[in-house]
């Protein structure tokens, strides 16, 4: 695959996974606070099966795609290396504070529970915003 191609691809999905985030952060993990308690563990359960199938895919291709530019994008410099950094980072922030908030919310609705969820998702937001960042200005500069 090309260079250019890749960094397009890497690009893409960063710029999807970035307005997902943005989505989610504002406007669909506040909106838990918003559901009746006794109808969140069913409202959860939908979530997290719905999202599933948008998020994870493109994750897992994104972290693929982040490391076949960071080999072969070498001569790109260390912005490549920050792209695949910001990946990782976005992924220990994922299973390690997300997923735990999201198996707590699993047994019921707990206010502390969600406001750590939209506090903590910050991190991954701005992550991805920074790499989208990141990948369209290195797309500008070399094509």
């Amino acid at each position: 695959m090309s260079l250019k191609l890749l960094l397009l691809l890497n690009f893409g999905l960063a710029a999807y996974l970035t307005g997902l985030i943005w989505t989610v952060q504002v406007v669909h993990y506040p909106g838990f606070a918003q559901v009746a308690p006794e109808k969140f563990v069913a409202f959860h359960q939908q979530h997290s099966n719905r999202i599933s199938w948008v998020v994870m895919a493109p994750m897992v291709l994104e972290l693929g795609l982040a490391a076949w530019l960071a080999w072969q994008g070498r001569t790109l410099g260390a912005a490549v290396w920050w792209a695949l950094a910001l990946v990782l980072l976005i992924w220990a922030a994922t299973f390690f504070v997300s997923v735990p908030f999201h198996n707590r919310l699993a047994q019921g609705y707990d206010y502390v529970a969600i406001d750590g969820l939209v506090r903590t998702n910050w991190v991954r937001t701005l992550a991805w915003t920074v790499r989208a960042g990141l990948l369209g200005w290195l797309l500008w500069k070399h094509v």
